[in-house]
């Protein structure tokens, strides 16, 4: 299972605590770090047992859950950057004349009325969640859609996916399967999104690539890698320092 299908699949509880549990370990849905139970881990000194180790990687990584999805692009969040900003300060503990000083906006009341609307877009939200999960139980036509990437850069009609559609495109363009080669790189963005995300498949999760060996892995895809990395950079996939030495991939 994918990443991402960890992360949307899971309950509102565990994404709250930002990790799920399964049988043998516990998983990090912002960036997929396991941890195995039964096992006491150290850091800096401190030992801990598997879970705490979790939660502690989640701050020491990500800083909390409530960072890592406030920084998510707003087309998944569904917040203005108006809202991101106060959502931000709320939860730094400013009183409300504090945030209206911050934000240089109306007065205590004028903030007072935009927790009214914060509010009102939570219970909205959570109707529209119970409606689609009711939905799901009736709705036989609807299509399996790939979820896209969390560290998406825009998130648009490019994302609209099937998982039968998904499967025709890289059959295409992984005729040797999606391990082997690639037959050319597409002309269609959509199609190129389903490649690129493919591709992300070689990589291995909190591995520093240096330039010369990523390039050596794209290469072994396709001739012209240095396209191959633009465009993994720009769909979000992955990242880099400044100056191009080191590569990694995102989550």
């Amino acid at each position: 299972m994918q990443l991402s299908d960890l992360f949307w699949n899971a309950s509102l509880t565990e994404l709250k605590h930002g990790y799920i549990e399964e049988t043998t370990n516990y998983i990090c849905l912002l960036c997929g770090k396991s941890v195995e139970k039964g096992i006491v881990y150290q850091d800096n000194g401190v030992f801990y047992e598997a879970e705490r180790f979790m939660r502690h990687h989640i701050e020491n990584t990500h800083q909390s859950v409530f960072e890592y999805m406030i920084n998510l692009d707003k087309k998944l969040t569904g917040l203005t950057d108006h809202q991101n900003r106060l959502l931000r300060l709320f939860y730094e503990g400013n009183s409300d004349t504090e945030v209206q000083k911050e934000m240089g906006i109306g007065s205590a009341s004028t903030i007072r009325n935009h927790r009214f609307v914060l509010k009102e877009k939570e219970r909205q939200a959570k109707i529209f969640l119970t409606m689609m999960e009711l939905l799901k139980e009736r709705d036989d036509h609807a299509p399996a859609f790939i979820d896209y990437h969390s560290t998406a850069r825009l998130v648009d009609d490019r994302y609209n996916i099937t998982e039968e559609e998904n499967k025709k495109i890289l059959n295409k363009y992984f005729p040797e399967g999606i391990k082997g080669p690639l037959k050319s790189f597409p002309p269609k963005e959509k199609q190129r999104l389903i490649v690129l995300r493919a591709l992300t498949e070689r990589f291995v999760d909190e591995h520093l690539y240096e330039e010369k060996e990523i390039n050596q892995l794209l290469k072994d895809v396709y001739h012209d890698y240095v396209l191959l990395r633009r465009y993994l950079i720009e769909y979000g996939f992955l990242d880099r320092k400044a100056d191009g030495s080191q590569y990694w991939l995102k989550k």
